[in-house]
């Protein structure tokens, strides 16, 4: 039999305390040599849990499950950095020839796994996505949301592979590692795999109910989302110059209606109802204009100035609860 392939299990853990034991119990049963039906034999060698500073006591289960199980490594930040800083985290300390990287919710089954690498290694892909064959367990809002947001990003990026991010995906090994040793702060995870491969793909999944609600409210999805659409590219600052391009054609065609009523209807123009209108809406296209760009500025600062992505510690830190 030809050597295994090795695989690289990557967990962000916020709020993992009660849904981590779980999740790894079924991860274990492939910590031994698998074959997947179009027969590569594959095997987990690692589980990299990414202790990312929740409220819980997710730190402990963390210790008790590697103490427990000798494939599971714990990887402890400094603090809250967020999901995606804490995946690249432990994509940098993966060793595997393939990165998978899940949520600790439960939702996604690691049954597909040797599905996914059958498809990446069949079609020569860097990266699969899972799919999902039905509506994600978040309710029927949220999940309208989440189809609008990935439909403005297409729109914008002009990348249709933009349609199958998920936090379940298989990434080639040398590409997760790189992208995780050069990538700055405020860099969306999704993004930067666009950016360093051009062979995407996804694998139809099922995806299961969560152990848990979402630890994400709609102030930070919206959030979530306005950082994809940050670093994207420069696509964004370009509509800026369309909204420009449209409000000079508003105020030209805005006078020359004017002259017209003026000089050739002898219709008598009120000055301050359109002067109005007219202050408003420059100033209102003045004010996103600058937003946007001082988002941009925020995150070149953040970069230039040497803000880490991520930091990693040598023992587990928990926030300080207020009181």
């Amino acid at each position: 039999m030809a050597n295994p392939i090795q695989i690289s299990i990557i967990i962000p853990v916020y709020q993992g305390e009660k849904t981590l034991p779980k999740l790894v119990g079924e991860l274990i049963a492939y910590s031994q040599i698998q074959m997947t039906k179009l027969g590569n034999p594959y095997i987990i060698n690692d589980i990299i849990l990414v202790h990312d500073c929740g409220f819980d006591c997710s730190d402990k289960v963390i210790e008790e499950l590697s103490e427990l199980y000798s494939v599971v490594r714990p990887l402890w930040l400094s603090k809250n950095f967020g999901q995606h800083p804490a995946t690249m985290a432990g994509m940098a300390s993966a060793t595997g020839d393939w990165i998978v990287t899940l949520d600790e919710d439960g939702q996604q089954d690691p049954t597909y796994i040797a599905g996914m690498l059958d498809e990446a290694l069949s079609k020569s892909l860097q990266v699969v996505y899972a799919l999902p064959t039905n509506p994600p367990p978040h309710g029927f809002l949220r999940n309208i949301f989440s189809v609008l947001a990935k439909s403005i990003f297409q729109k914008l990026s002009g990348n249709v592979m933009s349609k199958y991010f998920n936090s379940f995906r298989m990434i080639d090994g040398e590409i997760a590692r790189t992208l995780a040793a050069y990538s700055g702060n405020g860099i969306y995870l999704d993004v930067g795999l666009l950016w360093v491969s051009s062979r995407i793909g996804s694998f139809p999944v099922v995806l299961r109910d969560e152990d848990r609600p979402s630890g994400y409210s709609y102030g930070k999805l919206m959030s979530h989302f306005w950082r994809l659409i940050l670093t994207s590219g420069t696509r964004p600052l370009r509509l800026i110059t369309l909204l420009g391009f449209f409000s000079l054609m508003i105020a030209f065609i805005t006078s020359i209606i004017a002259l017209y009523d003026k000089i050739l209807g002898n219709v008598p123009v009120q000055g301050w109802t359109s002067l109005f209108i007219i202050v408003s809406f420059f100033s209102g296209a003045i004010m996103l204009s600058l937003g946007i760009v001082a988002e941009y500025l925020a995150i070149t600062m953040s970069i230039a100035m040497g803000k880490p992505l991520y930091v990693i510690a040598t023992k587990p830190s928990r926030p300080q609860q207020n009181t």
